[in-house]
């Protein structure tokens, strides 16, 4: 999975099911989500179970940081990285 499928499907995700209508047209991939109040931490988690699911990649605990939740662009680096860390162990 490539790095710009990750960000279209995190886009899809994190629009349908957190923004309401009027809001997922403004999300962009580096929208403060964190600053807009898109993620908290049941939405993180809810996330994290779509990463795991649908995009088949566990992120380990220790990467659980604003860090790496700010953009939607953040969150596909990391599922990218862990993703190639994935298919070198």
């Amino acid at each position: 999975m490539t790095p710009e499928t990750i960000r279209q499907n995190l886009l899809a995700f994190i629009g349908g099911a957190f923004l309401d209508p009027e809001s997922r047209s403004s999300l962009t991939p580096d929208t403060p989500l964190l600053e807009w109040g898109v993620l908290d931490s049941l939405n993180i988690a809810r996330l994290l179970a779509y990463i795991r699911s649908d995009l088949g990649v566990d992120v380990p605990a220790r990467f659980i940081s604003s860090r790496h939740f700010r953009t939607v662009d953040d969150i596909a680096a990391l599922v990218a990285a862990q993703a190639a860390e994935a298919t070198t162990v």
